[in-house]
């Protein structure tokens, strides 16, 4: 097949844990054919009709959204949207005539991949959890290969397609070359005190936030200055905490600076978010959020803590054991350096490249 025919369709939002794997492998199949035709499809309305096209990618989007766990009249409109969504998507496939389609996990993955399996496409899916949502669950029994992040996916998935590859993550944090200093002063941040990184996800935590506004006099107490991405919907609510030695961001786009520039990171534990973390090789606390699906985050964040790469501790203790917690580490450059050496073990840094590995073996064995 010669380089310009290949078309590779890729789906994955909601949040920045399904969008940046996704931008991620598009980058690397570009890197290696530059001349191939790739193509996202998102959820109308969600982050990544915004955050593709500034990655450089045209993105469709359809008119579907997730069925809520509870009872809720959002429901009644979600069997409209899933037909709706397979009817659009039966449309983007035959236009663009995908030679593969992968899928990185969110509401659009799931119409779109049900589709190409349907017409005969190779499909890949990319899990990242280590415990996996309703999405890949389901296209799990028909896709041709899945791409996970943790052991023991053998539970959900059929066996025989898992590969273990790692999250694909930024290409910009495996590469910086940033400074520290550099890092500080495109925050305008201090080099003579300690910098804390604060990341609910993309889309900001409600509850860390809260915390992390209640705990301003004691960081300062402390000498701390804090680098805060609280999420573009509470910065109303919180840009006002806005002084010297802390930083408020809606969102954070150059989170190689922010990375950089930290000395020790407050973090949901996301698979995004954790992958990144083990690369950078920064002390981490975890605080998991709560409310996402079988407590998958808490899972994700003690397969890291289990193995001395970091500090859990559960939302629900935070006022009972955070300040105690921080202190320690704080104070601790031994602890600093011997969580930062175990997360670093845990890394796999070359997971974009391995995952478009596998994607080439897919379009060869179809030719």
């Amino acid at each position: 097949m010669k380089e310009k025919d290949l078309h590779i369709i890729l789906s994955g939002g909601g949040t920045g844990g399904h969008i940046y794997p996704a931008i991620a492998i598009a980058n690397e199949i570009k890197l290696r054919y530059p001349k191939a035709s790739i193509l996202f499809v998102g959820a109308k309305d969600r982050m990544e009709m915004e955050k593709v096209p500034q990655a450089g990618y045209p993105i469709k989007g359809l008119w579907i959204s997730g069925i809520q766990r509870k009872l809720t009249l959002k429901n009644v409109s979600f069997p409209f949207k899933l037909i709706s969504s397979l009817w659009n998507a039966k449309k983007i496939i035959k236009q663009f005539k995908p030679n593969i389609a992968i899928g990185t996990g969110g509401f659009a993955s799931g119409p779109l991949l049900m589709v190409a399996n349907s017409k005969g496409i190779p499909t890949l899916i990319q899990e990242q959890n280590s415990f996996p949502g309703i999405t890949n669950k389901l296209l799990s029994k028909k896709t041709h290969k899945i791409c996970v992040a943790y052991d023991g996916l053998e539970r959900f998935f059929p066996s025989e397609k898992i590969i273990k590859t790692g999250n694909p993550v930024r290409q910009d944090l495996i590469k910086s070359t940033a400074s520290k200093l550099e890092a500080l002063t495109h925050f305008g941040l201090q080099s003579d005190a300690k910098t804390l990184l604060v990341i609910g996800g993309s889309l900001g935590a409600k509850a860390i936030n809260q915390f992390i506004a209640q705990k301003i006099p004691f960081f300062k107490e402390n000498k701390v200055q804090i680098l805060w991405q609280c999420g573009k919907i509470y910065f109303d609510t919180y840009k006002n905490h806005q002084t010297k030695g802390v930083v408020v961001k809606p969102f954070i786009n150059r989170m190689d600076f922010a990375y950089k520039a930290a000395d020790i990171v407050i973090s949901r534990s996301g698979a995004s978010s954790v992958s990144e973390l083990c690369i950078v090789g920064k002390p981490v606390i975890f605080i998991p959020s709560p409310n996402v699906a079988e407590d998958h985050q808490t899972k994700n964040a003690k397969a890291i803590s289990d193995k001395g790469g970091a500090v859990l501790i559960a939302q629900k203790n935070l006022s009972a054991h955070f300040e105690k917690q921080f202190l320690e580490l704080l104070l601790s450059e031994e602890k600093q350096q011997t969580l930062s050496k175990n997360i670093k073990a845990l890394a796999l840094p070359n997971a974009t490249v391995d995952i478009v590995n596998e994607v080439e073996k897919l379009l060869i064995n179809k030719n």
